[in-house]
């Protein structure tokens, strides 16, 4: 078998625990490759212990069985651009603060491993959106699993968006600007702007003004097989895009349109994993002190 890991966080604490865990899957005689982030962050000599190979974003990982995202929700986001089309699936061991997509805590890693290598595990298929531009951006991936977001630009005034849903005008909404996310990213982002909670499994999208001037201007759920294209006016030429948080600046000329891509990403779910149960544990969805 052969596992891939990406992780980013260079603290010695997590990194004394990258070592454990690529020594806990050589032990079990799995071939570890890492991306070319975290081989920085890899002291000379591990590497030349656990005779370790990087990826990076250019390299095919369709010979790799999964891919272990180490790190938080930030990190398991950046795993998706490694993975892209190849179908890995990805585990996410979560480290960081949140883990809402990194849903394995460090101190279940062992049995984690030993789950994945046994086969006992579900998949959970995840849409994204794509971006379609006339400019080259982001580097040739133009996916997002989380949620696309177009913003003024530092401290600038409002910006006015207008926004056509399958070649009907849907809103010209005047705020700081508007998300695009997946039922994924509903739990990100626009939902700390107000958007609903969306399950997994729903074949929808949903578009978050960002404070809007206009307080009648709210969120809404429409079906992910829609085209939804953009034309952005304000003083400032300049506007933010971002795609799961990573940015580039654009002007008025640039056209911007999202569809659903044709691929999906693959999560892996070990037993006693269910998104209601993240909800409430990650959320306090619900919690009332008289319950």
């Amino acid at each position: 078998m052969r596992i891939a890991i990406h992780g980013r966080d260079t603290r010695s604490a997590s990194t004394g625990f990258m070592e454990k865990l690529i020594e806990h899957l050589c032990d079990k005689g799995v071939s570890v490759i890492v991306s070319d982030k975290l081989m920085d962050h890899i002291p000379r000599r591990d590497r030349k212990k656990f005779k370790l190979k990087s990826f990076n974003h250019k390299d095919s990982l369709v010979k790799v069985d999964f891919l272990i995202s180490v790190g938080g929700d930030g990190t398991l986001l950046e795993s998706v651009t490694y993975v892209g089309k190849s179908g890995v699936p990805i585990l996410g061991i979560n480290t960081g603060r949140m883990g809402f997509l990194a849903t394995t805590h460090r101190n279940e890693v062992n049995q984690a491993i030993d789950d994945l290598l046994e086969g006992n595990f579900d998949i959970d298929e995840r849409i994204l959106l794509r971006l379609f531009t006339n400019q080259d951006l982001f580097d040739n991936i133009p996916f997002a699993l989380n949620d696309l977001t177009i913003m003024k630009k530092d401290s600038s005034s409002m910006i006015t968006v207008h926004v056509h849903v399958d070649g009907e005008l849907l809103n010209s909404y005047w705020a700081d600007g508007i998300i695009v996310a997946t039922p994924t990213g509903s739990t990100g982002y626009s939902l700390s702007c107000g958007g609903p909670l969306v399950y997994p499994k729903s074949d929808s999208f949903v578009i978050t003004p960002v404070s809007p001037h206009n307080l009648t201007a709210r969120p809404i759920v429409i079906s992910d097989s829609s085209e939804i294209t953009f034309s952005i006016e304000g003083r400032s030429k300049k506007f933010l895009i971002s795609l799961d948080s990573r940015y580039e600046t654009v002007d008025e000329k640039t056209q911007l349109t999202v569809k659903k891509e044709k691929f999906k990403i693959k999560l892996v779910l070990l037993p006693g994993y269910h998104y209601f149960k993240t909800l409430r544990q990650k959320l306090n969805w619900g919690l009332d002190v008289r319950n």
